[in-house]
């Protein structure tokens, strides 16, 4: 039995757990929405590289916590698509640098703006401080995965 002070740690899980699922759902729907072949996982990784720009694999691995084998088959999937395209690291030759290409920016800011419709319209009824303040929750908790 869980003493009281872990309730708070087990509704977090429940909530987290349905939070997720629906969010995978809304990730493959973006996903196929910007091309129908696109894997569910690699709508973030479209999200990260609009903003952050272009960056190392190894980079975009690390930050996602996938190994450099998953990463390398994500991307190599979306350069075949023409979503993203790879060139020489002017900091070292022997590396890359992923970034979207043209195409790729566009379909993600058109599917961006509709993802950003639908949490408008679910969230409606907050005040924008709250959702500021769930994003800064949200960030808190996802840098303390780094």
């Amino acid at each position: 039995m869980h003493g009281s002070e872990d309730q708070e740690f087990l509704a977090l899980e429940r909530e987290l757990s349905v939070f997720l699922r629906r969010a995978r759902a809304s990730s493959g729907e973006m996903a196929r929405a910007l091309h129908p072949e696109l894997e569910p996982a690699a709508y973030g990784l479209l999200v990260r590289l609009e903003a952050a720009g272009r960056q190392r694999a190894t980079e975009l691995a690390a930050y996602f916590g996938v190994g450099k084998a998953t990463m390398s088959r994500q991307l190599r999937a979306l350069e075949v698509l023409g979503l993203v395209a790879r060139e020489p690291d002017p900091a070292d030759g022997r590396a890359f640098l992923v970034g979207l290409t043209d195409e790729g920016r566009e379909r993600f800011l058109r599917v961006r703006g509709a993802r950003r419709e639908q949490y408008m319209r679910k969230l409606a009824d907050w005040d924008r401080g709250e959702v500021a303040e769930l994003a800064r929750l949200l960030n808190q908790l996802n840098s303390g995965e780094e």
